[in-house]
């Protein structure tokens, strides 16, 4: 019957296309009535107690300060820079694409601004230099994701509060796939604009570099100072997130003067329909989870899973297959707060490391945001850059298998991911 409740349930109820949050409500309610002996004082608890925790404060902290970046000058002086400095080669413009997602992704983890900012300033160039429209917004709704992959990320906040990890471990474990996943883009793209010839574009010149660098100088040091206070200990990840805040807010009003006060206001207040959304799902999930737990499902699967002996590597396979149909519907936020509960024990009884299962979790989430047909980002694109869906479908897939191949090698390798931190440490 547990099963039956939590499983089966809320997959009819998406399937329907009721929003996530009823959906886990409706499962916790369902849950409760089959249980018939959980007090609704617990409910209660479980539900604002989901909200009550300072890491999470750095969720909506790094999406405002994302949008403030993205709309104040400071991602597009960043994104200026990086495509003055590299030229002379074939693909040199998706290689300042790749780079560029990859600089943005430092600064704010949300994978749809990245997108749409990164998209603006470097589709009509890739454009003009004799890449296809369809290559073009394929790119950057296949490297938007890195933004979810590199820290800081709020897909992986939302994995250590949900499996009670350490989000500076996470961020750290994050750095190496973030640039093999870079490494690997920027292989493919070199090699398809030498099979389609395209022409080598201008080599690098001091006099628009320095220019650029000049322009963009404050930008540079807003990734410099979120990742060098964390790693540094200076601050922990939320207090991070609440200096980016202030940090972009001072350099767009103040330095830049590409927003008023009132640009900002109205940026705070779109920021906070996005966040209401995630934090109504944080709360429903978070009952849902609890209810699980106590009823003793995870226990349950645990048993099964022993039951099936499967060797470790299947057991990883058969998860990363689950995740990617999962995150190809879901929200990475959502998913992890759904799937949290039922994975982490099977993980930790298999002797996965949790960071290691966390990386893991993360970038399957990220591939499911461009994989077709559902994935978020491809909607995204097919709303700001107006590109016909089947052309998206068409366009992704090659990155699509790019990201299965680095998905391998971190799921079976894991001092990829484990090394920075023993170094750290």
């Amino acid at each position: 019957m547990n099963a039956l409740v939590f499983g089966l349930l809320p997959i009819a109820l998406l399937a329907v296309g009721t929003p996530i949050f009823v959906t886990l409500l409706i499962a916790t309610a369902a849950g409760i009535l089959v249980t018939g002996d959980i007090p609704l004082r617990a409910v209660h608890t479980a539900l604002f107690g989901s909200l009550d925790s300072f890491s999470l404060l750095a969720v909506p902290l790094f999406i405002l300060a994302g949008d403030i970046m993205a709309r104040g000058g400071i991602a597009r002086r960043l994104i200026e820079l990086i495509m003055s400095m590299i030229g002379g080669v074939r693909g040199s413009l998706p290689l300042a694409t790749i780079a560029s997602a990859s600089a943005f992704g430092a600064m704010s983890g949300s994978s749809v601004a990245c997108v749409a900012a990164i998209g603006k300033l470097t589709i009509p160039s890739l454009e003009q230099a004799g890449y296809g429209r369809t290559f073009a917004v394929s790119l950057v709704t296949a490297t938007g994701v890195i933004d979810v992959i590199i820290p800081p990320s709020i897909p992986m906040i939302i994995y250590a509060i949900a499996a009670q990890q350490s989000a500076t471990q996470l961020f750290l474990a994050g750095i190496v796939p973030g640039i093999i996943v870079a490494i690997a883009l920027s292989i493919y793209v070199v090699i398809r604009s030498r099979i389609e010839n395209i022409p080598i574009g201008a080599s690098p010149r001091w006099d628009i570099i320095r220019p650029a660098a000049r322009r963009s100088l404050w930008a540079i040091m807003a990734p410099a100072l979120i990742l060098g206070g964390i790693y540094g200990g200076v601050f922990t990840p939320t207090e991070a997130a609440g200096v980016a805040c202030v940090y972009s807010i001072v350099i767009s009003v103040m330095v830049y003067r590409e927003l008023s006060w009132g640009d900002v206001w109205q940026i705070t207040l779109e920021a906070s329909f996005l966040v209401a959304q995630i934090m109504i799902i944080v709360a429903a999930a978070g009952t849902y989870s609890w209810l699980i737990t106590t009823s003793g499902l995870p226990v349950q699967l645990v048993g099964l899973i022993d039951m099936l002996a499967l060797p470790t590597w299947e057991l990883l396979l058969v998860i990363n297959i689950l995740l990617l149909l999962v995150g190809s519907v879901l929200e990475p936020p959502a998913a992890i707060l759904v799937l949290a509960p039922l994975l982490t024990p099977i993980a930790a009884k298999a002797g996965i490391d949790p960071i290691h299962f966390g990386i893991i979790v993360t970038v399957n989430l990220a591939i499911g945001m461009f994989m077709p047909p559902f994935g978020l980002n491809l909607f995204a694109s097919n709303a700001i850059f107006k590109t016909p869906l089947p052309s998206l479908y068409r366009g992704v897939v090659p990155f699509f298998f790019i990201y299965l191949f680095v998905l391998g090698l971190l799921t079976y390798i894991p001092a990829l991911t484990l090394a920075p931190m023993a170094l750290y440490r």
